[in-house]
């Protein structure tokens, strides 16, 4: 009987996770297709190629970062799918945006919910920031050095 009950609290739970994700990520790919007709992501792209170049990213990874730091892994994820099978992001972007995005991802909510329990909320968040901003640079590094050696 309990079993049956862990089961049922398991399964319910996953569907209500799926269609809370689904809330979200499902109006993020209608948004990233209108940016993309209307030309808005390269728009708001050049806002970010400086980050992004300097982190060895191609523009095209400026809108799937944005939308991991702002919302998180969950949804962060299905914009780099959709890019990913769209073409628009190369396996050195997907390695870096995952480098990245593991480290410093839901910026706003992860920090308020460290603010809640007592952290000092701008510590937190220029920790993250610039412990992703390392790690990101250092594995890129490792990728123009693991081209070259691939070309030669």
């Amino acid at each position: 009987m309990i079993v049956v009950d862990i089961l049922k609290e398991a399964i319910l739970g996953s569907f209500s996770s799926i269609i809370n994700i689904a809330v979200i990520v499902i109006p993020l790919m209608v948004i990233m297709q209108l940016g993309r007709n209307y030309n808005l992501i390269d728009k708001i792209s050049k806002y970010f190629n400086p980050l992004t170049s300097k982190l060895g990213m191609t523009s095209k990874a400026s809108f799937p970062l944005l939308v991991g730091l702002i919302f998180g892994i969950s949804y962060g994820a299905g914009v780099l799918i959709q890019s990913t099978k769209e073409g628009d992001l190369s396996n050195a972007d997907l390695t870096l945006l995952s480098t990245f995005l593991i480290i410093c991802h839901a910026v706003v909510e992860d920090t308020l919910l460290f603010v809640a329990i007592g952290a000092n909320g701008w510590i937190v968040v220029i920790g993250r920031i610039f412990i992703a901003i390392l790690m990101t640079l250092i594995v890129s590094k490792r990728l123009k050095k693991q081209e070259v050696i691939n070309i030669a």
